[in-house]
């Protein structure tokens, strides 16, 4: 399989649904962090590492448009599809206890979600 680069790549649900949080991923080295919103999200980030088989490993926060933060941490294991799409099963685990597994895939630039400084105001 080949190792993923995840600088500048746009993630959202697979089936890409309609007001999906969105992520904006970037990468230096090993490190990875993100930037996402959308839907019922305002904003959120990750941040963490990659390993040599392209696994991520990070720490996330986010803040719902209903004013509720939720934090945790998650492994995102990469994985192409037959049409040469990148996924990424993501297995998470919130600071509340909650526990699951989503699926995300790459999705064109123009889903891309806001940049961060256009979110003030």
């Amino acid at each position: 399989m080949e190792v993923p680069n995840y600088d500048g790549r746009i993630f959202r649900p697979v089936g890409n649904p309609p007001d999906a949080p969105t992520g904006r991923y970037h990468q230096n080295g090993k490190l990875i962090w993100a930037e996402f919103g959308g839907g019922r999200l305002y904003f959120g980030r990750l941040v963490g590492t990659c390993d040599d088989a392209g696994t991520i490993t990070a720490t996330y926060c986010q803040l719902a448009t209903d004013g509720t933060a939720t934090a945790g941490k998650l492994t995102s294991i990469p994985s192409w599809t037959a049409d040469g799409t990148l996924t990424l099963t993501e297995h998470y685990h919130r600071l509340d206890g909650a526990t699951g597994t989503s699926i995300i895939e790459e999705v064109h630039p123009s889903l891309a979600p806001p940049p961060p400084d256009s979110l003030s105001g």
